[in-house]
């Protein structure tokens, strides 16, 4: 998740120079607004309702980057946790995999047969 918000960034500033932050929310909140409005509705479309959660009325990606904004640090360091790690697995996953299937939205791949030159 934290590869795709950096690399969903550098699409949208048009900067190699991803922010310098492990924390998910973060990285969403700096990406442009309307990426983050798309982002959103389309959790809302396709994530949020077979995933439902009985804590929020208004469910929207911004919950599980909040929830699990510091993933990377409290797993990698899982040996020392001092807190209790609460962890949706499935809602995550699905969560990014909406973002990635959104960011292949974003450019196209294009097969190109370079060419050296009238050579005999």
């Amino acid at each position: 998740m934290e590869l795709a918000l950096k690399a969903w960034f550098v699409f949208d500033h048009d900067n190699p120079d991803a922010l310098k932050s492990h924390d998910l929310i973060k990285l969403f909140e700096a990406l442009l607004p309307e990426s983050q409005q798309k982002l959103d509705q389309e959790f809302r479309r396709s994530v949020n309702p077979p995933h439902a959660s009985p804590f929020f009325d208004d469910y929207g990606i911004r919950d599980i980057l909040t929830q699990h904004k510091d993933a990377f640090i409290d797993w990698r360091y899982l040996h020392e946790a001092k807190k209790t790690m609460m962890f949706d697995q499935s809602v995550f996953e699905a969560t990014l995999e909406m973002v990635l299937r959104e960011f292949r939205k974003r450019y196209l791949i294009e097969t190109v047969t370079p060419t050296f030159g009238d050579y005999e």
